[in-house]
């Protein structure tokens, strides 16, 4: 399942806020020009919501966390427990090119066929689930990937730009999975070549961001 020839996979070994997070995948969607698969940690206990989430239903669902709002869509994810990437496809790149269901289920069948690998069990959700919850974990909608009992494992928003796609995921690894080394796996599914590489954003760009990503405006626009 290649879907583009060369991805370059970042192991982001700076542990940052949530503020920062939002602002590098951002920075890497707007600089970086070619495929990047960033896996990331979190300082301290972070949960986020989806651009058009409701901040006050956020802190009723997550009390003890710091939120901070992403760019992408998406729901309420608490990410104390779980690990987080984020894909970033820069226009032109035929897989950022689909639509979103399409290349939502194209990313995560790629990550089930890994997860698999690694001895999880996992199934793609073809609908979403008859669930009313802002919580995404307690929400899988279609394309999701839940195990046997049917709790949801995986999840995603993504957004579009005049730059790409940026997609970013959120995996709750069974015990003794190596998850760094699934990511790596996934970077493998989706492109011919994966280039291991460093990256240490700075600069101007990257302090307005993370202002961005901070504010009160931000965080509590809707």
């Amino acid at each position: 399942m290649s879907e583009v020839a060369t991805i370059k996979f970042w192991r982001d070994q700076v542990v940052r806020s949530g503020p920062e997070n939002m602002a590098v995948d951002s920075w890497l969607l707007e600089r970086e020009g070619e495929p990047v698969l960033r896996v990331y940690d979190w300082q301290g206990e972070w949960g986020s919501l989806g651009y058009f989430g409701a901040v006050a239903e956020a802190r009723a669902t997550m009390p003890k966390v710091s939120l901070v709002r992403r760019a992408t869509g998406g729901g309420f994810v608490d990410h104390r427990h779980d690990q987080t990437y984020t894909l970033v496809l820069p226009r032109g790149c035929g897989l950022a090119g689909r639509k979103g269901d399409e290349s939502y289920r194209v990313i995560h069948s790629a990550l089930a066929e890994v997860l698999r690998e690694a001895g999880a069990e996992v199934r793609l959700v073809q609908e979403d689930a008859p669930v009313e919850s802002p919580a995404c974990f307690e929400k899988p909608v279609a394309w999701d990937l839940v195990d046997g009992r049917g709790c949801k494992v995986a999840g995603a928003g993504q957004r579009r730009s005049r730059k790409g796609l940026l997609h970013q995921g959120s995996v709750m690894f069974e015990e003794g999975v190596d998850g760094d080394s699934v990511f790596g796996s996934l970077a493998g599914r989706l492109a011919k070549k994966v280039k291991r590489v460093r990256r240490e954003p700075s600069g101007e760009e990257l302090a307005a961001l993370i202002d961005r990503f901070s504010s009160q405006s931000w965080g509590e626009r809707r």
